[in-house]
């Protein structure tokens, strides 16, 4: 018996559900890309980046997924042979650390866990051993989807400075930006890059990259600078030099829409909104873990992601259980990836998502673990619903 008829929820960590305005404002025909108005969504889109990544810097936009942005960041500041400090949290910062390995670039990873966000502490010693200054750069992510962990980016940002080193600050924020709040000029971040398809609610192809003062004092003696990624040609003064080429510009309108749905919310707001349904989403796998079948992956709760939330749980539940929520009733969670590779899943909770949304993926999941007899503690759903009846009531205050 299938209960799945009805739109589909996709809720796993990116892509995420493109909103319905979104979509319709990709569908138009196509315009001139030398002048008139798509000249202005450029530039409105490089405007209010800004404001999203909270930065007077510069802001760049590319035709890429996340990896475009890494591939970006990383060649517009190093040199062949600059060595760079990798914080592990997650499998997304490995990524980032493959790639500069691959551009020639010296990468030492600092090892941390699966189940913990990165160490400050640990960060702070290294630096303070590198006196001859060798390190040009240390890379993290904001949040790992993998391991849904939450990187402390201020304490990362003190470790440096009590280091008393020079090191730029590169984050990555793919799995952030839109749903977790981020000061880059207030944290001291060098550069940080983001991509489309998550927090931003547009489909992906597009990725951007927001550069500071000190990011962009050393670009012009980068020597693994290209054509394509290129701030300097980026930075001229015509329109096709933003995109290195043909705008891709269906997907800058609906980029456009989907930054102005996130404007038009207020983005403290839109913080708020994915905090309460991420602690909604807590509160129930907190009920369930008392059965003893499940739990999260990230065991301090204050290193815990607001856009996603990774779940342990070994293959025999786990596999029935993302089969059951699909199949039976149509909802899409997200599989385990990495070295937990079919030993839990993810739910994402970021982008155009509502308090239904969430509520309706929470029953479907205690139902499966109903349904299955997997061992779980009993009254998830109704513990997530009296947090958020808590945090909305209008009747208070």
């Amino acid at each position: 018996m299938s209960l799945r008829g009805g739109r589909e929820f996709l809720m796993i960590p990116g892509p995420t559900t493109v909103p319905d305005e979104v979509l319709g404002a990709m569908h138009r025909p196509a315009v001139d890309i030398y002048s008139g108005p798509l000249v202005e969504v450029t530039m409105s889109c490089l405007r209010d980046l800004r404001t999203v990544f909270r930065t007077a810097g510069d802001t760049y936009i590319y035709a890429a997924n996340g990896h475009g942005a890494w591939e970006s960041a990383l060649t517009n500041t190093l040199s062949r042979g600059d060595r760079v400090v990798v914080l592990e949290s997650g499998l997304f910062a490995l990524g980032w650390a493959e790639m500069a390995k691959r551009l020639g670039i010296d990468v030492i990873i600092l090892p941390g866990g699966w189940r913990r966000a990165a160490d400050p502490d640990q960060l702070q010693a290294f630096l303070r051993n590198d006196r001859e200054g060798r390190v040009k750069a240390v890379l993290l992510t904001q949040v790992d989807t993998a391991s849904g962990a939450l990187n402390d980016i201020p304490a990362i940002r003190r470790a440096v400075d009590e280091a008393k080193h020079g090191a730029l600050l590169m984050v990555d924020l793919i799995a952030s930006l839109g749903a977790i709040p981020f000061e880059m000029d207030e944290w001291g971040v060098d550069v940080a890059v983001a991509a489309s398809q998550k927090g931003l609610m547009m489909t992906p192809g597009l990725s951007f990259v927001a550069a500071g003062p000190r990011a962009k004092q050393v670009h012009p003696k980068a020597d693994l600078r290209t054509f394509y990624w290129d701030w300097s040609f980026r930075d001229g003064p015509e329109h096709y030099q933003k995109y290195c080429g043909t705008c891709p510009e269906h997907l800058m309108f609906g980029f456009r829409k989907a930054l102005d749905l996130i404007l038009s919310e207020g983005l403290d707001d839109v913080h708020q909104r994915h905090r309460l349904l991420a602690e909604a989403t807590r509160r129930a796998v907190a009920e369930w873990a008392k059965g003893g079948a499940i739990d999260f992956n990230i065991l301090q709760p204050d290193q815990r992601s607001d856009s996603v939330t990774v779940l342990a749980m070994d293959e025999a539940h786990a596999t029935p259980l993302l089969d059951y929520c699909r199949d039976v009733c149509g909802v899409v969670l997200g599989i385990a990836i990495g070295p937990a590779s079919g030993r839990g899943f993810r739910i994402g909770h970021m982008g155009h998502i509502n308090a239904p949304t969430l509520l309706g993926t929470l029953g479907v999941i205690e139902m499966g673990l109903a349904a299955l007899g997997i061992p779980h503690g009993s009254g998830g759903c109704s513990a997530a619903i009296a947090y958020l009846a808590e945090k909305t009531d209008r009747t208070s205050g």
